[in-house]
């Protein structure tokens, strides 16, 4: 009697999907939750979703005040890439929870 070497192939291949499955899940559960970045002692703040994506910019009345054009520019990238750092952060934590840890390609 011999073995069928792809016998478990059915059953990895199963529990590929239902991994995928989870991870789509998270993804979309993650795209709602916000992540905030600040810049100027909170002068400029950004707010990014899960998904990257900007959700809001707020800057203080005392900026534009100032006139300061390449001060404000300067707060608002460095606001954008905290909030989008944190949301990243916010991401990893999340799909580290469905892989136990392990690297997997494309993922955060």
């Amino acid at each position: 009697m011999s073995k069928n070497p792809f016998g478990n192939m059915g059953n990895i291949m199963r529990q590929a999907q239902a991994m995928q499955d989870q991870l789509a899940k998270v993804q979309e559960q993650a795209a709602g939750k916000v992540a905030e970045g600040s810049a100027g002692g909170g002068m400029v703040t950004v707010k990014a979703n899960g998904a990257m994506e900007i959700v809001s910019v707020t800057i203080h009345p005392d900026v534009l005040k100032s006139g300061e054009r390449d001060l404000l520019q300067e707060m608002i990238a460095a606001a954008t890439n905290d909030a989008l750092r944190k949301a990243k952060d916010l991401m990893a934590g999340e799909m580290k929870a469905i892989t136990g840890g392990m690297k997997m390609p494309g993922l955060f």
